[in-house]
């Protein structure tokens, strides 16, 4: 059974690319995916990522093994993804609770 799982890198390098991730991961195991996040607007990393690998004890020895460790002048941060918060985040409301209302 695949239970494929969610790895976060935080404190990339902005020069390190996807193959160089995926590169590094594959000496703990198969790596089923492999994302840089990058800035919607200019393209460039945002300085983290996410690996995907097809099982828990593999990712957990890439955790335990790269988290600390340092790749293109960069000490990573890694651990097991959290589930995305849908919530949102940010200050799209203008600062304000927009579903307040005046009550006088």
């Amino acid at each position: 059974m695949e239970c494929r799982v969610k790895i976060y890198i935080g404190n990339l390098s902005f020069d390190t690319t996807e193959d160089q991730l995926r590169q590094t991961f594959e000496g703990f195991g198969e790596v089923s995916a492999v994302n840089i996040i990058t800035d919607k607007y200019s393209g460039e990393s945002r300085g983290f990522a996410f690996v995907e690998m097809p099982t828990k004890d593999e990712a957990v020895s890439a955790i335990s093994g790269l988290s600390g460790q340092e790749l293109n002048g960069r000490t990573l941060k890694v651990n097991e993804a959290r589930p995305r918060n849908d919530g949102g985040g940010g200050n799209r409301g203008g600062g304000r609770n927009n579903n307040y209302r005046k009550s006088w």
